[in-house]
């Protein structure tokens, strides 16, 4: 049976709460309306949100103890301080879009191409991402250290397909007039109101240099891969040297580039590119494009990613392209959650730490390392007696499973802050920092060991994930509570709800994804020809059951 959620109030013995059971429907003829039929009948989605259901309820009631943790912070406290600033709205006000001027200042301070590449760097350290992503973590096919991925980027929409078909037509058209109100709101062309509504003037400015944005965006989203094309591990998985790096995308500064984001000729003497033809197609946009086009599009990409932390009316504007046309949710969250959701950004583990002292009992722990345990023993068991995977492949998936790490609750060692600095009176101040001492952090790794401590999540988040190159599953605090976990509720409840996310995560480990790394966190092909076909065959039914629902 569905446990269903109600996350706060005394729990029940059993662990399952039937108070949205629909006794009109019998289970044997439709079990999940039967069990939560009353609910989707009577539940009114929150406005600031375009979906609902047990996750975003327990994910409310985390929230709030984060408000409370947050709150009761010191001022003069990082925690505390950071809050401060962003809930300051007169100061935020005051400062105005006069706030960006150190990033604004990178651009128009940049003569020539190779002057903006080394802007678009010193940006990147601190928060603003241009045309390449780069990002630390283990080495898919050597997963004992740690190396720089490059990725694609550079663009303002969800992915490559918004820009090419024409079943988004109309939001590319509401992204172009988006753009022209952000480039006057932030007081680069006219004032934002009435963009390229053929009054003449600024807004008609704003509205061809927009327009000239997306145009290059679109030029870029046609190097991108597709969404099916990056989940694939095999294929981006394209080692180059620093050296090669300008051959296989001339037209680029590479070395420089590199060398301003942060890293050196030891630490980036081996990368991955992880769709190779899209650095070679930029790089070559990059020689070729006009440097005033650039200089537009990067002055956006500051605007687009410093407008939660700007006046209200950015704000606002903001909210209404990502937040209504593109999510369809009403209304945008209330101040003091998105100021938690701020500081937990920059300080996640800090407040983490006071989340697991007033929230997670030890007791809580253990009992999860039995669920987890069990769950483990349920799959291997099932391994074991599957009729069709051969013993070779067979006895590489146990020996996989048997190198399964668990992390439940809270890392064993918690992230130090003390450099990061952090003001009362300084929000778009603080998130530059925050992002500068993460950005060196994640930086600092290279050429170290494998911290196999480290979490990807905090603990009060409500999710949970596996990671295929540590071979870990992951389960932080806040999740560890009903309905999904209750330490005094029955075996069954408790299965039925945990146990799924344990079995579900446990099984990405055998996706389509995870099954290419082996119990190392290798990328290594561990399956016989015929047991992937096997295996491809079967996915192939789900997928067909599935279309046809």
């Amino acid at each position: 049976m569905t446990v269903t959620e109600t996350p706060t109030g005394t729990p029940r013995p059993s662990g399952l709460d039937l108070q949205y059971v629909d006794a009109a429907v019998r289970p044997q003829d439709d079990l999940y309306t039967h069990v939560n039929g009353t609910w989707i009948r009577e539940h009114v989605i929150p406005a600031d949100r375009p979906i609902d259901g047990a996750f975003l309820a327990l994910r409310d009631l985390s929230e709030e103890r984060v408000r409370d943790i947050i709150t009761d912070a010191p001022v003069d406290s990082k925690i505390g301080a950071f809050y401060a600033s962003f809930m300051d709205t007169d100061a935020v006000e005051a400062a105005g879009v006069g706030a960006l001027a150190p990033d604004l200042a990178e651009v128009d301070g940049a003569a020539d191409a190779h002057a903006l590449a080394l802007a678009m760097a010193r940006l990147e350290r601190v928060g603003v991402a241009g045309l390449i992503g780069a990002y630390v973590n283990n080495d898919a096919k050597n997963s004992t250290e740690y190396i720089l991925y490059l990725v694609q980027y550079g663009i303002g929409l969800p992915d490559e397909s918004f820009y090419r078909e024409d079943q988004y037509a109309e939001i590319r058209e509401e992204y172009t007039a988006h753009v022209a109100r952000m480039l006057g709101l932030a007081g680069l062309v006219g004032t934002g109101e009435g963009a390229g509504d053929g009054s003449g003037g600024d807004d008609d400015e704003a509205r061809r240099r927009a327009e000239g944005i997306v145009a290059l965006e679109t030029r870029i989203a046609a190097a991108h891969w597709d969404v099916v094309a990056r989940r694939d591990a095999d294929k981006t998985y394209n080692p180059v040297t620093w050296d090669e790096l300008p051959e296989l995308a001339p037209g680029f500064p590479w070395h420089d580039w590199a060398r301003e984001v942060g890293g050196t000729e030891e630490t980036f003497g081996r990368l991955v590119a992880m769709q190779p033809d899209f650095l070679t197609a930029v790089a070559a946009l990059w020689d070729s494009e006009p440097l005033e086009t650039w200089q537009d599009w990067l002055r956006w990409r500051i605007i687009g990613s410093r407008a939660p932390y700007l006046p209200s009316a950015l704000v606002e504007e903001d909210f209404r392209f990502y937040g209504t046309t593109l999510s369809g949710t009403e209304e945008i969250k209330a101040r003091w959650k998105r100021g938690v959701g701020a500081v937990e950004g920059a300080l996640g583990e800090e407040v983490g730490k006071a989340y697991v002292a007033r929230h997670f009992p030890p007791g809580h722990k253990a009992r999860m390392e039995e669920l987890v345990d069990n769950l483990t023993d349920a799959y291997r068991y099932s391994i074991e007696r599957l009729p069709w995977m051969t013993p070779a492949t067979r006895e590489k998936a146990l020996a996989k499973l048997a190198r399964f790490t668990p992390k439940i609750g809270y890392p064993d060692e918690w992230r130090d802050y003390s450099a990061l600095e952090v003001r009362p009176d300084d929000l778009l101040g603080n998130v530059r920092r925050s992002a500068e001492f993460e950005h060196a952090y994640e930086l600092g790794k290279l050429g170290g060991p494998v911290n196999r401590g480290e979490w990807h999540m905090t603990p009060q988040t409500v999710n949970a994930y596996y990671n295929p190159v540590m071979n870990e599953i992951v389960f932080p605090a806040a999740i560890l509570q009903p309905p999904f976990f209750d330490v005094d509720a029955d075996d069954a409840a408790n299965y039925g709800a945990i146990g799924a996310v344990i079995g579900h995560e446990i099984g990405h480990g055998f996706d389509d994804q995870g099954s290419k790394y082996d119990g190392e966190g290798n990328l290594v092909d561990w399956w016989t020809d015929e047991d992937r076909a096997s295996f491809g065959t079967r996915v192939a039914a789900l997928i067909d059951q599935y279309q046809g629902l």
